[in-house]
C-alpha cells in the first residue's frame, strides 16, 4: 500500500505533469505507431498494397535511428526508442519481403 501512494504523490506532482507534457515523453509513444501499424498491415491487408519504396525508407529511417538511441547518453529512455525502432526495423524487412515475394509471383 506504501508504494501505491508513493507513486500517486508522485503523479500529482508538477514535475510529473510537465513530464507528460513534454516531447520526451510524448515522441517515445507516437513511434510505438510505426510497428503498431506495420503489424496492423502484416495481419489485416494484402502484399498488393506495400510500397517497397517507402518500407525501404522506414528500415533505413529505423536503423539510424536505432544507431542514434545506442549513442545517447544516459540510456534510460533511449532503451524504449531503440526497442521500438528494433521492432520497426523488423516488421518493415518483413513487410519488404512479402512485397518481393507478391513481385516474383
Amino acid at each position: 500500500m506504501a508504494f501505491a501512494g508513493r507513486i500517486l504523490r508522485q503523479v500529482r506532482t508538477k514535475e510529473f505533469r510537465d513530464y507528460l507534457m513534454s516531447t520526451h515523453f510524448w515522441v517515445p509513444v507516437a513511434n510505438w505507431f510505426l510497428p503498431l501499424a506495420a503489424v496492423i498491415d502484416f495481419w489485416y491487408k494484402g502484399p498488393d498494397i506495400i510500397s517497397p519504396k517507402m518500407t525501404t525508407a522506414l528500415c533505413i529511417y529505423s536503423v539510424l535511428m536505432m544507431r542514434l538511441a545506442i549513442k545517447v547518453k544516459p540510456a534510460t529512455i533511449p532503451l524504449t526508442i531503440l526497442a521500438c525502432h528494433f521492432s520497426n526495423a523488423s516488421i518493415q524487412l518483413v513487410q519488404l519481403g512479402r512485397a518481393a515475394k507478391f513481385a516474383l509471383d
